[in-house]
């Protein structure tokens, strides 16, 4: 139980990893701070502190812990709702990308109602749902895009879900590249910057769009003397600047890319070059990662593709012996003519560019295919809750094979934004070092919570930064406390969408307050219903708690997937609103006293493992096979106590007549097999053998059950210790 702020004294000080010295100095400053703050409100005792940079970013975080903690000590969620620590100032908001456009555009649009970027956010976001047509043509013009034929109309509303920008032509790997009024983008910005793993103290290495722009075009110019328009090529890399120079020139080209990540095995890479039928693979020879290689083209190799293009991971000579069909890089590049004025090719706005993998609940993963409206949103809501911008530099360590990487690149390049990349691994002090002046910083939850552990990022200074941003999984409190402290606490903006959205749906806003692991908004033009089990929809200012349906007019989101029937995947059984029938996206969300959300877990059996979705259903698949003895498996996921990453539980029943085996035994046989089969990156947490599984009246597994069962015994341990 945490002390109240006015309780502290020295000594609690001294815990925290002050000297006495110190402690009775800091606890003088944090008196005095505290005695100004108008009332006793802990929302304005923490942003008195925060205002006068009393908490600094090398001071230990057991004392940045006792300061949070002991202000909301007495703090009362269901009441006021989340615990604030950060709050946007009015000079700030103008500035943002957002603010400026509601300072031009609200009086005009809003009225008399306008008043400012703070006060009138809400107002100014509800009018974006209501006439998204108006807020699409503003936000769609402050991009790097060139039509090659303009679209008539923003949005043709004669279908539920709405036409998006019907008729329009371009290519939109030529508008990352080109020049831009627009955003002020000049031939010589900064596009991209980045350093290799192991050169921790190398200046750090510059792209200009010029430059960027003639290597995509080398790249698409040997693309086109290898393949044809509009065939699939997968990527299986690194994000390194090759991979995403190679990814926009597949666009540029006119083809198709596939995204494939860097860490799937060999079987999962063969399933997704099947589905999308690759008429060949880009890919390294190694991965590099903490000063060790681990193969990547032998993975490849066995998945067994028709032509291999291979990159080496350092230096400029590959350290694998090629298949007689496949092309070292140097090889591929020599096909490209000498000309520097490959011109793109223009397809439709609606033409797939990206073919992208989510899992499902079937064994097979869901082919999702992103138009050129995909990037176009990722830009739109980077620009608007992120701030990102000419002038900023923005970091995500990712991979192409995620939604995360094609976001990022789109979000940059649209924008007029540097691209930073690390070219290794983001779990150590090398990351934390690249000073490429990073002002944007993404991460996921467990990447932080190392960070945290294994404390890697001391003595860096982060205080460049303007603001965090976290997606894949949900946020443990503390750790996002860590995260934002090491930049006088600047804004950690929670993000939670999916790849057949090419966006989010609700995220964090630098027009708003935040909360640590929670979002503060519906994104722009988003507008989300939240109901009951039986499909009665809660009022939208309720707090409360049910499954979320999204409004279908979604510009970017899929309209078709490759290997499944989109209508019976993301519409069939969800509810109707208003003469609308919604959309499915598969979270129960929780809205707090205040407006702000937290996500609860999936309405399905899917599970979000290292910020990976994944279903029980592969899960159990893979489980089913690792040892003679087993019978079946349920997976399920765990949410820890104090929040955080989920945790993958497996229960198990056992065949008779078999040598038993411990749980731990097993823990570690099925901890095997997922990685082998699946997926490197899952762990399993937890092994319960049980005499059988509770079913319903269809024989279908109640999983719920078996997650309730488990957080009871891990609550019930808790309890001992």
């Amino acid at each position: 139980m945490w002390k109240s702020i006015g309780e502290l004294n020295s000594e609690d000080y001294v815990k925290a990893g002050l000297s006495l010295e110190e402690a009775k100095g800091f606890q003088k400053v944090v008196t005095d701070v505290i005695s100004r703050t108008k009332g006793v409100d802990p929302r304005d005792q923490w942003k008195a502190l925060v205002d006068e940079c009393v908490l600094k970013p090398w001071h230990p975080h057991p004392l940045h812990q006792l300061l949070y903690y002991s202000i909301y000590s007495n703090w009362d969620a269901s009441i006021h709702g989340p615990p604030l620590y950060w709050f946007p100032s009015l000079s700030l908001s103008k500035s943002t990308n957002l603010g400026r456009l509601m300072e031009t555009h609200g009086p005009r649009l809003l009225g008399a109602s306008y008043k400012n970027p703070l006060e009138s956010f809400e107002l100014f976001r509800r009018f974006s749902v209501e006439h998204p047509e108006v807020y699409w043509s503003i936000v769609i013009d402050e991009l790097s895009l060139k039509f090659h034929t303009p679209p008539r109309c923003i949005l043709d509303k004669s279908k539920p879900e709405g036409t998006w920008l019907p008729d329009a032509v371009l290519n939109t790997a030529e508008c990352c590249l080109i020049p831009s009024s627009r955003s002020q983008r000049e031939d010589d910005s900064l596009a991209v910057v980045w350093r290799e793993e192991g050169f921790d103290d190398s200046p750090v290495s510059q792209m200009t769009f010029k430059e960027l722009r003639q290597r995509v075009m080398l790249v698409a110019n040997a693309i086109s003397g290898s393949f044809a328009t509009g065939d699939t090529i997968a990527i299986d890399m690194t994000m390194t600047v090759d991979a995403v120079i190679i990814y926009l020139a597949i666009i540029f080209a006119g083809c198709v890319v596939v995204s494939i990540a860097d860490s799937f095995a060999a079987k999962e890479i063969a399933t997704r070059l099947k589905i999308s039928k690759a008429k060949g693979i880009f890919t390294q020879d190694h991965v590099l990662r903490g000063g060790r290689r681990y193969p990547l083209y032998s993975r490849v190799v066995e998945a067994a593709p028709s032509k291999i293009i291979v990159l080496p991971a350092s230096g400029t000579e590959l350290r694998v012996q090629l298949r007689d069909q496949d092309i070292p890089w140097k090889d591929f590049l020599s096909k490209a003519s000498v000309e520097d004025n490959y011109g793109p090719i223009y397809v439709p706005v609606n033409s797939v560019i990206n073919i992208l993998f989510s899992s499902g609940t079937t064994g097979e993963p869901k082919a999702i295919p992103w138009t050129q409206l995909s990037p176009i949103r990722s830009a739109c809501d980077g620009w608007a809750h992120f701030d990102v911008k000419v002038g900023n530099t923005y970091c995500w360590p990712t991979n192409l094979g995620w939604v995360m990487g094609p976001t990022l690149i789109f979000s940059c390049f649209l924008t007029g934004t540097t691209l930073a990349l690390y070219h290794g691994s983001p779990l150590g002090h090398g990351f934390g070092k690249f000073d490429a002046g990073v002002t944007i910083l993404g991460t996921v939850p467990s990447l932080v919570k190392t960070w945290k552990r294994t404390n890697c990022m001391e003595g860096l200074n982060w205080t460049k930064i303007k603001y965090f941003a976290t997606t894949g999984e949900a946020s443990n409190v503390d750790d996002v406390l860590w995260l934002s402290s090491k930049a006088y606490y600047k804004p950690v903006i929670e993000v939670c969408g999916g790849t057949e959205l090419a966006s989010s749906y609700i995220i964090g806003s630098p027009l708003q307050p935040q909360a640590f692991g929670a979002f503060s908004t519906p994104t722009m033009a988003t507008r989300i219903i939240i109901f009951d089990e039986n499909g009665v929809p809660y009022p939208e200012d309720q707090p409360c708690t049910g499954e979320v349906g999204l409004f279908p007019q979604h510009l970017g989101a899929t309209d078709r997937l490759l290997n499944a029937d989109h209508e019976e995947v993301y519409f069939k059984g969800m509810p109707m609103y208003k003469e609308t029938r919604l959309r499915r996206h598969g979270d129960i969300l929780k809205r707090t006293v205040g407006g702000y959300f937290t996500v609860q877990g999936r309405a399905d059996d899917t599970m979000n493992l290292g910020g990976i979705k994944t279903s029980s259903i592969e899960i159990e698949r893979v489980c089913d096979q690792a040892d003679e003895c087993i019978s079946e498996t349920a997976a399920v996921s765990i949410t820890p106590p104090n929040g955080g990453p989920e945790l993958l539980a497996i229960f198990t029943v056992l065949k008779e007549g078999f040598k038993k085996q411990s749980e731990e035994e097993l823990k570690k046989k099925f901890s095997r097999a997922i990685q082998k089969d699946l997926n490197p990156l899952f762990k399993v947490s937890f092994v319960k053998i049980v005499a059988e599984f509770q079913r319903t009246a269809s024989n279908k597994l109640l999983r719920r059950v078996l997650r309730d069962q488990m957080n009871q015994e891990i609550r019930s341990l808790r309890s001992r210790i």
